[in-house]
């Protein structure tokens, strides 16, 4: 399918398999020339590094690139110095294997939400300030997602954080289905996308549709998470980055909030490439349906 965008296609590794083959397979059967790098091999972060001459080889022979770390950095408890130092090191070995790999996004959180992001607003910047210098050394660039399970929740919030620090090495990683998770109720499209669209440097894609305080995942195209309308003004844009599938729903089971909010591994990508498959055409229909 010949598909009129400038922005490209790509998956999270674990959102399909653990198995070097069947990602290859995956990506072949879509045409897609990049993956983004979560878990795989059954190993997150810091013990991917240890593959990361094996996943180089495995990049080199099938002519795949890594279009981004999906690395959890700051997906921990903002009080807690031991888990910042700890995660101090998990951005460390992300951005390794970033220079690696021969990519320049890596992915960071706020912290998990424990109060109001106004309130701890300023605590947030201040620990974001040691990644920013590590990762501006090396020319990498920041992209923090809007995750509402951590202080940064939702397009607002995120715009704002992002102007509030003011490190030009730090942009969005929008993700309109986490949208739908969103405690303020804020809205995929116009109200979250135009907030942060002068920042968005990657995107993720999920769908589904949210049930008074829970949010069910379906298929892409099948929820509320108006991916038509984003990827459409996306286009607009002219935004050229990768659009990422973050499948987040399986066939035949209902993956739970602890494995949400730390995706990865065996467990989690139980059934993953099925519903992935379905989840890319229904992404494809999506795209063919903005012209």
């Amino acid at each position: 399918m010949k598909l009129n965008i400038k922005f490209k296609l790509s998956f999270i590794t674990d959102e399909v398999s653990q198995d070097l083959g069947e990602v290859r397979e995956f990506a072949g059967s879509f045409n897609i020339d990049a993956i983004e790098i979560r878990t795989i091999l059954d190993k997150g972060f810091p013990e991917i590094l240890g593959e990361k001459n094996v996943l180089k080889k495995f990049l080199q022979d099938n002519g795949l690139k890594v279009c981004a770390i999906a690395s959890p950095t700051f997906k921990c408890d903002i009080d807690s110095a031991e888990e910042y130092e700890k995660h101090i090191e998990i951005f460390r070995s992300a951005l390794e294997l970033a220079g690696h790999l021969d990519t320049q996004l890596v992915r960071a959180f706020t912290f998990w939400k424990k109060g109001r992001y106004e309130d701890y607003k300023r605590t947030i910047i201040e620990k974001f300030r040691r990644i920013v210098e590590m990762a501006e050394k090396q020319g990498v660039t920041i992209i923090v997602e809007n995750e509402p399970s951590t202080f940064v929740g939702n397009g607002r919030m995120l715009a704002d954080f992002i102007n509030s620090l003011g490190a030009s090495s730090v942009k969005a990683l929008w993700d309109p289905g986490n949208e739908l998770m969103d405690e303020e109720g804020e809205d995929p499209f116009p109200t979250g996308f135009n907030y942060v669209k002068k920042f968005i440097k990657h995107v993720h894609v999920k769908d589904g549709v949210r049930e008074g305080s829970e949010t069910r995942f379906l298929k892409v195209g099948e929820g509320q998470a108006k991916i038509g309308e984003n990827l459409k003004a996306l286009k607009e844009i002219g935004y050229e980055g990768y659009v990422s599938l973050e499948t987040h729903w399986r066939v035949t089971r209902s993956l739970k909030e602890p494995m949400l909010r730390t995706p990865g591994g065996k467990e989690f990508s139980s059934g993953a490439y099925a519903a992935s498959y379905i989840s890319m055409q229904g992404l494809l229909e999506v795209i063919s349906r903005i012209g």
